[in-house]
């Protein structure tokens, strides 16, 4: 009889009276039922370790917080109905009622508490990861099962370059292990920042699956992994009142886990030949596309043009926006893209859901080598957000889609996109082009336009406050985003604005949490155990913008047609010049624009290497 292996890590809460190993026994069992097949379950617990950390509840409800305001829990009183269920068993035993306070104390105490003393405490953070590697150097299990906060633990361990390097013995067992993630907050943005240097990197396994609901409110997020040809993400749908949408063994149960996970798993280790190449052939299936593109070589080119003209307020109408559109898809065409490689999407047509929906369509798998663009033409503005503790303590940079209504369910800032884009692998090139600014003008009808939009009263007012001693509202002063992000004030500017609170398009600053101390420290120890001048933190697109932050974009008027003056410039000198870096490119375009008359300077932010690489579809 062949055996199953499978190690268990717990998540959140207290499991210190067992029964947690009972019920993930109990739902495996009843799963992974065949001939010739034994499982054997083995437990791994954390909380003895916890016990000896001493948290106080202020810095627990820190840390929750932060959590609350990555923008992943749908709402106050799912929230509550959460937590209330799900420490319902410990509250009732310690004070025999299951009110909401006692249970968010608990969940404080026993969640957003641990994360303080294992996110902030590198030495507990190190003891755990040993326990974890040593454990599955011991054991060598087929399976690791991650619920929830067991989740970041392993996650933790597994991506440990230095710790994986002092366990030869687990290290060399990863590429034999399946790897399960459930109820998982790996993707979250504040685990991503606090976690890693940014970005979440595939594993060492050989297989890695992400179980998924949608309806976990317990700050769960996706994962995207694109070009990983070991990961697979599976959509595991419940929506059952209070904390069963969190609840391990729903997840271990699901009929997409049966399917995705316990099929294949019961298959490769079946006795049959033929059986086992059946899981061959799933496994193979399950990755088609990302293998096969991989394995294929093959460069894909897309393009996503946006253009705005026709706002709903007549107050907000553009002239050049479409024009421009058609412009850069000709000059992409000349330069090599196939006309069904690009998409345009205008007026009003171009919503905040149908911007997002084709974005998806621009970066979902991309591939080493692809060759991407994101072109946008219309208003910029930006947007005072609320932070932690329901106050204003950032600001956004936005694009304003049509139905732009300074809320931000109907805006494209960085916070709605970075997913999309700061997973890419390394070798995709993506291109971001902004023919807009952030800052509104008055401008006439008959005259040239600004490519902005000024913040009407009220919303203004959030960054705001009145000043007693001046008689003055003054500018209201907002929170760094990472003041210690670089030494050099022009890179900081570049990534956070001139006040370093502002979230800018393309950068990912949300994953962005290392100081530059913590930067260096993890790259020197990041090219001892890997290449050296491989690259890692948040994918970086190419950024090109119109104007500095503190000018303005302008439309041109080219006889008797409109276009934005930097795109005119920008596509101009594409068609003029064979062969220039981008670098180069934007000093060119920087020249013609002063020549006919405009002040404005166009910016470039990107890696180094790329900003000097020739501009790649140029022939």
């Amino acid at each position: 009889m062949r055996s199953i292996k499978i190690l268990g890590i717990h998540g959140l809460g207290d499991h210190r009276d067992g029964q947690w190993v009972a019920d993930w026994r109990q739902a495996i069992n009843s799963v992974t039922q065949s001939p010739g097949v034994q499982v054997d379950f083995i437990p791994f617990s954390y909380d003895e370790l916890y016990e000896e950390v001493d948290i106080s509840l202020l810095e627990s409800s820190t840390a929750f917080l932060k959590l609350a305001s990555s923008g992943v829990i749908s709402g106050v009183s799912s929230l509550a109905d959460s937590v209330s269920g799900l420490f319902g068993r410990r509250t009732a035993a310690e004070s025999g009622t299951r009110n909401l306070f006692s249970s968010t104390r608990c969940f404080l105490e026993w969640y957003a508490g641990y994360v303080v003393a294992w996110l902030e405490d590198e030495e507990f953070r190190k003891k755990i990861r040993r326990r974890l590697l040593t454990t599955i150097g011991d054991v060598k299990p087929d399976v690791v099962l991650a619920h929830s906060l067991g989740s970041l633990i392993s996650y933790d361990a597994l991506s440990s370059l230095a710790d994986l390097a002092d366990h030869s013995d687990a290290r060399d067992h990863l590429s034999n292990m399946t790897y399960v993630t459930l109820g998982s907050q790996i993707g979250n943005a504040f685990v991503v920042r606090n976690l890693t240097p940014g970005r979440v990197e595939a594993l060492p396994v050989k297989h890695w699956a992400h179980l998924y609901n949608s309806n976990d409110d317990m700050f769960t997020a996706p994962i995207r992994l694109p070009g990983a040809a070991s990961f697979l993400q599976t959509a595991t749908y419940f929506d059952i009142d209070g904390w069963q949408d969190h609840s391990a063994v729903s997840y271990l149960q699901h009929a997409a886990t049966v399917r995705d996970v316990w099929q294949p798993l019961l298959l490769e280790h079946s006795q049959s030949p033929a059986a086992r190449a059946v899981a061959k052939s799933m496994r193979l299936s399950m990755h088609s596309s990302s293998t096969r593109r991989t394995i294929n070589g093959e460069k894909r080119r897309r393009a996503l043009l946006v253009g705005i003209n026709e706002y709903p307020q007549p107050e907000m109408l553009l002239q050049g926006c479409v024009n421009d559109t058609f412009l850069m898809s000709s000059v992409l065409q000349e330069c090599g893209f196939k006309p069904q490689q690009i998409r345009v999407v205008l007026n009003s047509r171009a919503t905040t859901s149908a911007i997002l929906e084709r974005m998806h369509w621009l970066l979902d798998d991309a591939a080493p080598g692809d060759e991407l663009v994101f072109y946008y033409s219309g208003h910029g503005a930006q947007l005072p957000t609320y932070g932690a503790g329901d106050s204003v303590d950032q600001m956004d940079e936005t694009l304003v889609p049509w139905d732009f209504d300074w809320s931000p369910e109907r805006c494209v800032t960085d916070d709605q996109i970075y997913s999309l884009y700061s997973q890419l692998p390394y070798d995709t090139r993506l291109a971001m082009i902004f023919d807009c600014c952030h800052s509104g003008g008055i401008h006439r009808d008959a005259g040239i336009r600004v490519r902005g939009l000024s913040a009407p009263d009220d919303i203004r007012h959030r960054a705001l406050k009145w000043s007693s001693k001046d008689g003055m509202w003054l500018p209201r002063e907002l929170s760094d985003i990472n003041p210690d992000f670089s030494n050099e004030s022009d890179v900081n500017a570049a990534f956070t604005g001139q006040g370093g609170s502002m979230r800018r398009l393309g950068r990912a600053m949300r994953l962005r949490g290392d100081s530059v101390k913590d930067h260096k420290r993890r790259q020197k120890n990041h090219a001892k155990h890997k290449m050296a001048d491989e690259p890692f933190g948040p994918y970086l697109p190419l950024i090109l913008e119109a104007c500095q932050e503190h000018e303005y974009s302008y439309e041109y008027r080219h006889g008797v047609e409109s276009y934005g003056a930097f795109t005119y410039a920008l596509a101009s000198t594409l068609r003029e010049t064979r062969k220039v870096t981008f670098a180069g490119l934007i000093k060119k375009v920087t020249r013609k624009l002063k020549k006919i008359g405009y002040d404005q300077h166009p910016a470039i932010l990107g890696p180094t290497a790329i900003k000097k690489a020739q501009v790649p579809w140029m022939s």
